[in-house]
């Protein structure tokens, strides 16, 4: 049918719901009004996509008007069985469309030579910017630009937290259940697994940190927050399987 949403229709929309508040998933956002011109949609019609993929986020407590098709499905789905092909397809549209509408092709149509040369990693490194460019922007967001231990809300020195890493597995690189929001103290901390989170989201202290209960850095950054649970994101709640890995390695003291 003609009035079938087409994939890149159902990526850009993808896209727009990770980078925005549920509350302004209405057809006056101006960034709505924005993505139903280009794809030539009504705002009513976009915003009520992007409502579907809501519905679909188990973190989303306020469901709204639900509506999902089987192709609103099957994209979601997608994203969550591998979320780095997902992202790159979608920042890549994103790009061309919407920050740079040119007619170009998106770079993940483009066919890779087979003899490796400088041009393949150069479309491999576009590629990582564009996962990295919609991980950290879609895990900022749903942690309202705000680090989940501290509260601290200066952007720049907050970052996008892998729970699994990025070299771990590649299909969980842009999965923003992966992710934390933790200014750069939190983040290099989380990184060394000095500290982790329970199964109740309560940031919990390696031993090598511990061991230092004297110590007024280590009692004002990271004992007053012992056990006390992270500012939860209002979507995307971190895996909980992937924080319990992390976390049995956080207790290990191997100094």
């Amino acid at each position: 049918m003609a009035n079938d949403w087409q994939e890149d229709e159902l990526l850009l929309t993808l896209h727009l719901y990770c980078r925005t508040p549920f509350g302004k998933l209405h057809k006056t956002n101006p960034d709505i009004i924005q993505l139903a011109s280009i794809i030539g949609r009504s705002p009513s019609a976009v915003a009520l996509k992007a409502v579907n993929f809501a519905s679909l986020d188990p973190s989303i407590h306020q469901k709204g008007m639900s509506n999902t098709s089987k192709a609103d499905r099957a994209m979601w789905n997608a994203f969550m069985q591998n979320s780095t092909d997902i992202a790159e397809k979608a920042e890549a549209l994103y790009e061309s469309r919407i920050t740079n509408p040119e007619p170009v092709t998106p770079i993940y149509e483009i066919k890779e030579p087979k003899i490796p040369t400088g041009e393949t990693e150069t479309i491999r490194e576009i590629k990582a910017r564009r996962v990295q460019n919609f991980f950290r922007r879609t895990v900022l967001q749903s942690y309202n630009n705000r680090c989940a231990i501290s509260g601290l809300a200066i952007p720049q020195l907050l970052v996008a937290s892998h729970i699994i890493p990025w070299a771990e597995d590649e299909s969980r690189r842009a999965d923003p259940t992966n992710g934390i929001a933790l200014n750069a103290l939190y983040d290099k901390a989380f990184d060394r697994h000095l500290i982790s989170f329970d199964e109740e989201f309560r940031l919990i202290l390696s031993p090598i940190i511990k061991a230092r209960p004297k110590d007024t850095m280590i009692q004002q950054y990271f004992l007053s927050y012992e056990n006390k649970q992270i500012d939860l994101p209002f979507r995307f709640l971190p895996d909980i399987n992937s924080l319990k890995v992390h976390k049995s390695l956080t207790l290990i003291d191997n100094l």
